[in-house]
């Protein structure tokens, strides 16, 4: 597995996962809504701890490296004009 996902791509997920482990003790840990918020914040924490995401994989996305994020694997930044 290489990483594909970056510092800012991970921070944020890390925070989803706490506001859905917040949102399940609102809706009641045992309820239908609060399991699948608690499932959404275990793979959101999983895929944030190991730098990886399946999906994005899938996609053909990467937000690591290089300050430009990578889609299909076309740069995803604007084009350079010369002077």
């Amino acid at each position: 597995m290489k990483k594909n996902m970056g510092t800012i791509d991970r921070s944020l997920r890390v925070l989803v996962a706490a506001g859905a482990v917040a949102g399940s003790g609102v809706l009641g840990f045992s309820t239908a809504g609060g399991i699948v918020l608690l499932v959404v914040a275990a793979v959101m924490a999983a895929t944030s701890a190991s730098g990886f995401c399946p999906l994005y994989t899938l996609v053909g996305i990467r937000t690591t490296g290089g300050g430009d994020a990578k889609v299909g694997g076309h740069q995803a930044s604007q084009p350079h004009t010369a002077a």
